[in-house]
């Protein structure tokens, strides 16, 4: 039983270390030997937990990562009852979020997608997927009254937070987060 919990321990070590190097630092960031390095895990055990390498750890630290988002996303637009203070308190959840990394922490699902190139298909298509399945939560939670319209602004939300992320980044600030959220909110509740 103890080497079964040091392996899940190690996997989930890997996991983790993966999900902190691409929002740090993308997918050309979380190479194998980073993550072995920030993980502490023995090389060997990568590709006893993940044979197709790193594709494949990439892929599954970002399933984790998505649901983690979406909880996290469901949390913050639950918090609220009309649709544009649930949009003020989620752009406020993610000012928050990074400040709490001291702005080195962007969105693994957004750095990776920056670093994706043709022979990275199926990982294109866990991306989408989790852009879709985010967009769709943000879509469920505001309850526009037509529903293609509100697909179409859920979009447009989820747009504005990966480019917050940037500017964040680049200007060491929350405020592309409040700004957004504030404009965002004045537009929906003009349009309802």
């Amino acid at each position: 039983m103890k080497n079964s919990e040091n392996d899940s321990g190690s996997r989930q070590r890997m996991l983790e270390s993966t999900i902190a190097l691409m929002r740090q630092r993308g997918l050309a960031g979380a190479g194998i030997n980073e993550i072995v390095r920030h993980s502490g895990a023995p090389k060997g055990s990568v590709y006893h937990f993940f044979p197709d390498g790193k594709q494949q750890i990439v892929g599954e630290a970002l399933a984790v990562y998505a649901g983690r988002v979406a909880a996290f996303i469901e949390q913050a637009l639950a918090s609220e009852r009309r649709p544009p203070d649930k949009l003020r308190a989620l752009f406020a959840a993610f000012a928050r979020r990074v400040e709490d990394g001291d702005f080195a922490a962007s969105c693994a699902a957004g750095t990776v997608s920056l670093d994706l190139d043709n022979d990275l298909e199926n990982l294109r298509q866990v991306l989408a997927a989790t852009f879709a399945d985010w967009r769709e939560l943000i879509a469920g939670q505001l309850a526009l009254a037509d529903p293609v319209e509100g697909a179409s602004f859920a979009g447009l939300v989820l747009t504005a937070i990966e480019g917050a992320y940037i500017r964040c980044r680049a200007e060491r600030s929350s405020r592309p987060f409040s700004e957004a959220g504030e404009w965002l909110a004045r537009l929906l509740a003009g349009s309802t």
